[in-house]
């Protein structure tokens, strides 16, 4: 049986958020399901310094702890760049060995260079959503019945989509063809869980005046790429026609200042970035199941509730590091299994399955591709 632990202060927190919601919405999530669904559902435990999933370890550098994940073809395929190598035949081996060499700012640095997923351990502090003024806002809504534009990817933002659509709101879930959501490719079950109820939009990046028509008739944009990619395209917030009270969700790794806007990040690596791990400084483990993405989505999913009820026109950006620093500040000396397997009802649509449909919704809102 699947068994995953956390700081019982940890999920007490969340229980505060999902508790909120609720009031907020009438819905009333499991924050155990939440955070340990995926492990539940994919016989997911963590080993010590090997995360549940296994493509993120805490290694020791020479002043400290850092934390990197290889989950793509292309990340191995870079260790050899990394460790300064022609070539590797033990890519963790390789990696163990030359870290160990140098202090944790040192690997990070150049990990980040190279566009790998890593972090320090606890490098992020702890900080509450960024929300800017973003146009004309409105009486305060429900979500019932709103258009929601999720363009992201992976856990943290799609559970955001599906918390706000359990909520009511019709969630369109947009993908391109050419790269559509990781997860899409992945253990089938996690993905329907994540997505299963929200329309499927696929979106031709490169030619984007249906994408554009969707999102100016939106009241909440969901996104978790880096900023710049869809502001290259035209997409960004301030590209898109306003509409009172619209809400934009930016979900964002490290955040947006800087060289941080453009630093890769993932669940398990943004935990440790957070200093969200178990044990202590000298011994850290990982701590659930890539913690800091299920955190996101709640913590993002309450944001979203809490600006349509006081009228939205509001941009949020939201961190994981900087969420999993806000619960790594806890009393550790209790721990809870969360390895909760959801109930899962449907599957998810069938990329592009809804297109007709959601461009019929959006000419009904008064929109329509140029």
């Amino acid at each position: 049986m699947t068994s995953l632990v956390v700081p019982t202060a940890v999920l007490d927190r969340a229980r505060r958020v999902t508790g909120t919601f609720a009031t907020l919405t009438g819905v009333d999530p499991d924050p155990a399901e939440l955070i340990g669904g995926r492990a539940a559902l994919l016989g997911h435990t963590p080993k010590g310094r090997v995360s549940a999933g296994g493509a993120t370890r805490l290694l020791a550098s020479r002043d400290g702890w850092w934390a990197v994940t290889l989950s793509r073809t292309d990340d191995i395929d870079t260790v050899p760049a990394l460790v300064a190598a022609d070539q590797v035949d033990d890519p963790w081996a390789a990696v163990q060995q030359w870290a160990a060499r140098l202090d944790a700012v040192e690997v990070t640095e150049r990990a980040r260079l190279l566009g790998l997923p890593a972090a320090a351990l606890a490098e992020a502090p702890p900080e509450p959503p960024r929300v800017f003024p973003f146009g004309a806002g409105t009486a305060g809504r429900s979500l019932d019945g709103l258009l929601v534009a999720d363009l992201s990817a992976m856990w943290a933002g799609p559970l955001c989509g599906q918390l706000l659509a359990r909520a009511g709101a019709t969630v369109v879930k947009v993908e391109s063809a050419a790269r559509p959501d990781g997860a899409r490719n992945g253990p089938r079950p996690f993905f329907d869980w994540m997505n299963a109820g929200k329309l499927s939009y696929r979106a031709d990046f490169d030619k984007p005046d249906g994408l554009r028509a969707l999102l100016a008739a939106a009241d909440v944009v969901i996104e978790s790429s880096r900023p710049a990619a869809l502001a290259r395209r035209g997409l960004g917030p301030t590209d898109i026609p306003p509409r009172d009270g619209r809400v934009w969700l930016r979900i964002t790794g490290h955040g947006t200042d800087g060289e941080r806007a453009h630093w890769v990040a993932f669940g398990d690596d943004a935990a440790v970035a957070g200093g969200l791990v178990c044990g202590d400084d000298g011994d850290p483990t990982f701590c659930g199941d890539a913690i800091a993405d299920p955190l996101t989505g709640m913590e993002a999913a309450l944001a979203v509730a809490q600006s349509l009820r006081s009228g939205g026109g509001e941009l949020i950006e939201m961190s994981m590091a900087a969420v999993a620093a806000t619960y790594a500040d806890h009393d550790s000396t209790g721990e809870t299994d969360c390895a909760t397997t959801p109930d899962i009802t449907g599957q998810a649509a069938a990329l592009g399955a809804d297109n007709d449909a959601v461009d019929d919704l959006v000419r009904q809102r008064g929109y329509a591709a140029c």
